[in-house]
């Protein structure tokens, strides 16, 4: 074991101060890496606070983050894909039970027996694992990813969830030109679909409760730009929807979206509002019409992801901030004060 520096939570409403974590020493298969950049994601702060004690109690202290890009600084005897000093990832998964069908088909993301990045039970050292808020981790060499050279490293952090989430349901439910795709809501993640949409030669629609936002829509690549608080712009686009994301985590209408699928058109989630939200079935049979939902993707999905962000130069929209500014940042994320994603400079943590 060694003591590496990170920031954590102590309890639910505590805030963020400096403290030691132990990591393992890297086994045979491990790879050591230092963390260069980690973003922030609103799951982070959920489970900071304690707010999926239901399903996910946070056991503190917590050091969130799977959002990370980093440096190989050491790696096991028996690791064949990574050297010291290449480019490295780690997004939320660093481990699996890897014999299950879904991890077998490479979609590690569905396995009933996970290892999340942080606040989950950790075989190797008896307690929980500690996330990217920290100046290195060591990852089984199958949980970590290529990073490609050209990528701006501190906007790559947040394709490790953001992005991947956004990428994994389109390819899966076929975005490619010439379909007509709906973006719901223009954040942290709508602003990762937006730019997939794009890219995939998709006509993206932005549907948005927000006038201001429509300039930056279309900077980020959209065709066209919907108020959905007005009736008469979204009667325009009935039934003429291939695929609709949606981001918003908010409570609102699913229904409004429904009547803008096309036959077989499909309405995917990758928010998650707090209470269900009610669909009406007639909206769904006419037209054959699909709601679904849709996490991360799995390990060769997340590497594909990576890659084509690569060929096409997509990043994340970032504020980077230092390690020591991440209470004000999550106070500012609770209100939506951000474009579109923070990314933790973990540089900032060596002057603790």
């Amino acid at each position: 074991m060694y003591q590496a520096k990170a920031y954590s939570v102590s309890s639910a409403t505590s805030a963020f101060a400096p403290t030691t974590i132990s990591r393992r020493e890297p086994t045979d298969t491990d790879v050591q890496i230092e963390i260069l950049f980690c973003g922030i994601c609103h799951s982070d702060l959920h489970q900071a606070r304690n707010e999926w004690k239901e399903f996910m109690p946070t056991v503190y202290p917590c050091v969130p983050g799977h959002e990370i890009v980093g440096r190989v600084t050491k790696v096991g005897s028996s690791v064949a894909k990574f050297k010291v000093g290449d480019l490295a990832a780690v997004g939320c998964l660093v481990d699996t039970d890897r014999t299950c069908p879904e991890c077998l088909a490479g979609l590690e993301q569905f396995c009933p027996n996970p290892t999340l990045t942080y606040n989950f039970p950790d075989k190797h050292t008896g307690g929980v694992t500690y996330g990217g808020y920290s100046d290195s981790v060591v990852v089984d060499e199958r949980f970590v990813l290529r990073v490609p050279s050209n990528l701006d490293l501190a906007a790559t952090a947040p394709l490790l969830c953001a992005g991947i989430t956004t990428y994994s349901p389109m390819r899966h439910w076929g975005v490619t030109k010439g379909k007509k795709v709906g973006i719901v809501g223009l954040g942290g993640l709508g602003h990762m679909g937006v730019k997939f949409a794009h890219a995939f030669g998709a006509h993206t629609v932005v549907f948005t409760t927000s006038p201001n936002k429509k300039d930056d829509a279309l900077r980020l690549g959209a065709d066209e730009v919907v108020l959905s608080k007005d009736a008469n712009d979204m009667a325009k686009h009935a039934s003429s929807f291939d695929f609709i994301l949606d981001a918003v985590s908010a409570d609102h209408d699913l229904n409004a979206y429904i009547q803008l699928l096309r036959r077989d058109g499909t309405l995917t989630l990758v928010g998650a509002p707090e209470k269900p939200l009610p669909i009406a079935a007639f909206g769904l049979l006419f037209g054959r019409k699909s709601v679904s939902g849709s996490p991360i993707g799995g390990l060769p999905e997340t590497q594909e992801m990576l890659d084509f962000c690569g060929d096409h130069n997509i990043t994340s929209d970032v504020e980077v901030i230092p390690i020591q500014k991440v209470n004000e940042a999550y106070e500012r994320l609770l209100k939506s004060d951000v474009k579109y994603r923070f990314s933790i400079d973990m540089a900032s943590l060596k002057s603790e």
